[in-house]
């Protein structure tokens, strides 16, 4: 019976009563074959429109058959790198080539996998004899909380979180949540800064002028520890065409409230948070809150006579030290309200007319 060959490394298989006086060698060069399949390592060097064709000899020691392949070279299009079919091997392939082209490890046949032009990195796959199969052990993903003995280097890759996800504590308590808006461009990035300047938020981004928003939940509100500087503000302005003689003005979605119409009727002016929650529920102890409302005039001088908070009437501390009397004509009246919070359910509210004619 003559010797014969095995199907995936090409080991030679001896006969019975074969090799008399080269069986050792023979059992040999196997053994470095199967070492080489184990732990061999071989550079490859792809040509630069057609790749490579791996080589597996016949009793032999040839590149096909090593644990890892570095392919190396320049490459101008996008290449096949190729195994023969009927091959069953596992693979640590690093694509270490040079030239923003794709790389393919496949079979002659069969299908592969692919490196994409910016891909210079290392996967591990397994021939099954008609295709070649990324194994995806370089990406984490199991059942198990993986933890890091050291810094995590994204190595100028990114950190991509599903929607409604993020970083949690040590408890598995949530600390960041990012949501995702469909076909993003807008971003905020955060910036380090050296001795003497500051770090930075900053809205960045695909489009020419971004707002930041900053948004509390509900009726919370965004708190600056310390002093603030103020580069520019723009106020929140309720313009109104309907004029009411009770005016519900809510202090948690606007700053400022100007009517366009002409009053037809003295009026009451009721300071609340807005519709669901009262005044006293948006403030602290030992907060103020200062509004305006802009009340426009014909010939007849109609004017704030009642001023309440959370639906209870007060009585105003007014600049001048009286109420007013009455308003001004063909005008517009600016009645400004500083609303301080004393303690529950309890305010000083001072009050101001001013003339704009």
């Amino acid at each position: 019976m003559a010797n014969s060959t095995s199907a995936n490394l090409k080991l030679t298989v001896q006969a019975t009563g074969e090799n008399s006086g080269t069986w050792g060698q023979i059992t040999n060069t196997n053994l470095l074959i199967l070492e080489q399949a184990i732990g061999g390592y071989s550079a490859v060097t792809v040509n630069a429109t057609t790749g490579a064709t791996l080589t597996f000899s016949n009793g032999a020691l040839s590149n096909g058959k090593d644990q890892v392949i570095k392919l190396t070279g320049t490459i101008t299009g996008n290449i096949d790198v190729v195994i023969p079919d009927s091959v069953e091997k596992t693979y640590i392939v690093e694509n270490g080539t040079s030239g923003a082209f794709s790389v393919t490890f496949k079979t002659s046949s069969g299908t592969g996998v692919t490196w994409a032009a910016t891909d210079k990195g290392t996967k591990m796959v397994y021939s099954d004899g008609t295709n070649v199969v990324d194994t995806a052990f370089t990406d984490l993903s199991s059942d198990i909380t993986p933890q890091l003995s050291g810094n995590l280097d994204t190595n100028a890759n990114n950190i991509q979180f599903d929607d409604a996800t993020g970083i949690q504590d040590d408890s598995g308590n949530e600390q960041i949540t990012f949501s995702k808006a469909a076909s993003a461009v807008n971003e905020f990035t955060i910036g380090n800064a050296a001795t003497g300047s500051a770090p930075e938020i900053s809205a960045t981004g695909g489009d020419t002028n971004i707002d930041l928003n900053i948004t509390p939940k509900g009726i919370g509100r965004a708190t600056l520890n310390g002093n603030a500087k103020i580069q520019g503000i723009a106020e929140k302005v309720l313009v109104n065409g309907t004029f009411t003689s009770n005016i519900n003005f809510d202090t948690n979605t606007q700053g400022v409230q100007l009517n366009t119409v002409t009053a037809n009727a003295n009026f009451t002016v009721n300071l609340r948070g807005d519709g669901s929650n009262s005044l006293d529920a948006s403030m602290d102890v030992g907060e103020s809150i200062t509004v305006a409302f802009l009340n426009k005039n014909n010939n007849v001088t109609y004017y704030n006579t009642t001023v309440q908070v959370d639906g209870t009437t007060v009585t105003p501390v007014w600049q001048g030290g009286a109420a007013p009397t009455g308003g001004n004509t063909t005008s517009t009246d600016g009645y400004t309200y500083t609303a301080v919070k004393t303690a529950a359910s309890t305010f000083t509210v001072l009050a101001a007319q001013t003339q704009f004619a």
